[in-house]
């Protein structure tokens, strides 16, 4: 064991994570508790008709403006004039809600009609359909402009929005991403987030006291959590940008939260050990839960192959877990002593890695113990599925080692890294903690190929297969952006 753990308490999200086991989430999500009236509900959350079809169109047309036509007493597309709903004010708590079909058990269907009859067809977005970007960039915009035009009831709307996702940890970070821009833009205020928990491992959902899994009595349990959402506390969650900076010239398949860019954000304060070539290639993106390089990474990027090839193989949290254990197990992690492939190495052979600690503003190496195979930054108290590989450190300890309590809102990620599978095994089995590395404020690694051909990464469970070269590295710089907001979903 690395360290001895504190008995105290953590922090209150660490009290609000503690809570999502299995029985607790049944009982919190539709076992117990006040029957919700769903007219009620719907009034909570409805938002009038001629702002829910000015965002519909606006986000259709891809136009904000489109949605003028709908004002009352405008005249719309047909030539009508709009006449509102009786009772057409605006709702205590305007919602809409992000499915993502594709997550965990692939409830998405059958929820999303369920969303619907709960809220109303224009305020539930499939992500298939429509990207949180475009909410962004046209139906938010709609109602500012409307809001700019005098309407009362969209610039209140606009400033009581709330979010909620169903989908996993990357489909949270996902529109967390998207609404990132709104702070960026000064489109103020940034809607908090809340979370219906479809995914594998739910860490994000765990951390806020959403809930490990998605509940057996979904039907309650989708009332209740929507209910909890119209008056869930709001915490912050730090926000962590990361600049991918890369001579490759192949075509590598990106996950969403990862987009190109033109602007050359490494910093410059540290300089970089080789110059990069005349043709790089920059993505950015941004992560709230982790970004992971090696061992981790590999069996994730696996296991998102094989369910996208076979889709019927992943039919629910269960199933997903069992198969990313026996993936695990076929990789070779648990035999690298006895496995000459140089990708089962230590990352040492491929990485370096510089940081800035907290309250430092000065780049210092760090080196990597040459056990380490996976090597994993991480903001919140929870990783793979509600453990909690950094532990509740002792206050000796970190006094020894230059550490400070964890927090998810702390600007500091915690690094630590996993040996080989047998060791990754007993660290998610919370019977030995990971091996700490270094609290970071800001991160670069510098990768470089050889026998190595590619690196495998990933960021809030959204893995992919990096090219390397022996001649040019490859950059990843990490540092912190605005915090953001999400709701913590109290009892």
């Amino acid at each position: 064991m690395d360290s001895p753990t504190s008995g105290g308490e953590g922090d209150s999200t660490t009290r609000i994570a503690a809570q999502s086991s299995v029985v607790d989430s049944l009982k919190g999500f539709g076992f117990t508790g006040i029957k919700i009236d769903k007219d009620e509900l719907r009034k909570q959350l409805r938002m009038p008709q001629y702002l829910r079809y000015a965002m519909r169109d606006s986000i259709r047309l891809q136009d904000p403006g489109a949605g003028e036509t709908w004002l009352p007493g405008a005249r719309s597309i047909s030539g009508s004039s709009v006449v509102p709903e009786i009772n057409d004010g605006p709702p205590e708590s305007p919602m809409v809600v992000f499915i993502n079909p594709r997550s965990g058990g692939r409830h998405g269907p059958l929820l999303k009609e369920r969303l619907q009859m709960l809220i109303s067809e224009e305020q539930v977005f499939d992500l298939t359909d429509v990207k949180p970007h475009e909410f962004v960039r046209y139906g938010l915009r709609c109602l500012e402009l409307l809001a700019g035009l005098g309407d009362a009831c969209a610039k209140e709307i606009r400033e009581k929005m709330r979010v909620m996702v169903a989908g996993g940890d990357g489909t949270v970070g996902w529109v967390l991403g998207c609404l990132l821009d709104l702070e960026k833009s000064g489109r103020l205020p940034v809607p908090p987030v809340g979370i219906i928990p479809l995914g594998t491992g739910n860490d994000l959902s765990r951390t806020f006291g959403w809930g490990g899994s998605f509940p057996f009595a979904w039907k309650s349990a989708i009332k209740k959590s929507l209910d909890r959402a119209t008056t869930g506390q709001i915490r912050r969650l730090d926000s962590w940008h990361v600049t991918l900076a890369t001579p490759s010239t192949k075509i590598v398949k990106l996950p969403h939260c990862m987009k190109p860019t033109e602007v050359h954000a490494l910093d410059e304060s540290l300089e970089i050990e080789e110059s990069l070539p005349e043709k790089a290639y920059f993505h950015e993106g941004v992560f709230y839960n982790y970004f992971s390089i090696g061992m981790d990474a590999q069996v994730a990027y696996g296991f998102h192959q094989l369910r996208d090839e076979k889709p019927y193989l992943a039919q629910g949290p269960i199933s997903n877990k069992l198969i990313y254990s026996g993936y695990s197990c076929s990789q070779g992690w648990f035999f690298t002593p006895c496995i000459s492939d140089p990708s089962l190495r230590g990352l040492k052979h491929i990485l370096r890695m510089h940081v800035k600690k907290v309250n430092c503003s000065d780049w210092e190496e760090v080196l990597i113990p040459s056990s380490v195979r996976s090597l994993v930054a991480l903001n919140l108290n929870n990783y793979g599925s509600g453990r909690h590989p950094w532990g509740n450190l002792t206050p000796e300890y970190m006094e020894r080692r230059g550490f400070v309590e964890a927090h998810v809102d702390d600007g500091l990620l915690e690094v630590f890294g996993l040996k080989q599978g047998w060791h990754a095994s007993l660290v998610m089995g919370e019977v030995i903690s990971a091996k700490h590395i270094v609290q970071a404020a800001a991160i670069r690694f510098e990768l470089r190929g050889g026998e190595w051909k590619h690196a495998f990464l990933q960021m809030d469970g959204e893995p992919w297969k990096q090219p390397m070269s022996r001649e040019c590295l490859t950059y990843v710089e990490i540092k912190r952006v605005p915090s953001q907001s999400l709701m913590i979903n109290g009892e």
